[in-house]
């Protein structure tokens, strides 16, 4: 019975390793062209192309061409309710993202911001990158409000959590952007990590009054 057993239950691992390798291949080789030759400028079936894969192929593994490029998305979004959720007892939903966003920009984490000079003006370029990048944002705090609703026993949707999900979005969307803006200013990861966690600590700073215990676990 281990005999039969075996192939069966290896070959979905392998098929779902080719599926994993063939959406890195896929993703790598698109993002090579988008920085050669802009983000706008390159088509679905140059990348298909360079791949060895059909169009269609690229299509289901990527329904949006932004997806190519921006393939950290739902960390991305998923980012700031995690650590909520996952916060520590007796620490409140503002410590825990700090503490968070302290730990990303130690690390020069990319779902934090750090994308290498490159990476970041080809988003600046392309007015479909920026557009998506700023829908992104506002999904991940439509998620932070939901957490914070879950976490306060408050329906979703409620003024409150929402509210506070505004206030904690805008500072990790001012960081981010400010990481960018330093990025293409040629400042190499280690000093724009010291720069950002310095300016992380005041932009925080300044929630203290209003949200210091709000959501404590």
């Amino acid at each position: 019975m281990t005999t039969d057993a075996t192939p069966s239950a290896t070959l979905p691992g392998l098929r779902e390793t080719k599926k994993q390798e063939t959406r890195q291949l896929i993703s790598d080789v698109a993002t090579g062209l988008f920085l050669a030759q802009g983000f706008e400028r390159t088509t679905i079936a140059e990348i298909a192309t360079a791949a060895r894969v059909a169009k269609k192929t690229v299509t289901n593994y990527f329904s949006r061409k932004e997806d190519l490029v921006l393939d950290h998305q739902d960390a991305f979004i998923a980012s700031l309710a995690g650590t909520v959720s996952g916060r520590q007892a007796g620490e409140s939903a503002l410590s825990a993202l700090r503490r968070a966003f302290t730990d990303a920009a130690a690390g020069t984490d990319p779902v934090a911001g750090f994308s290498g000079p490159d990476f970041a003006r080809m988003i600046a370029d392309s007015p479909t990158l920026s557009a998506r990048l700023r829908d992104l944002h506002d999904l991940r705090e439509a998620a932070l409000a939901d957490a914070l609703a879950d976490a306060t026993g408050t329906p979703r949707g409620e003024i409150a959590p929402r509210t506070a999900a505004a206030l904690l979005g805008a500072v990790h969307r001012t960081l981010f952007q400010r990481i960018q803006e330093l990025t293409l200013a040629g400042q190499d990861n280690a000093r724009i990590s010291t720069t950002v966690i310095a300016e992380a600590d005041s932009a925080f700073g300044m929630l203290e009054p209003s949200l210091a215990d709000y959501a404590t676990a």
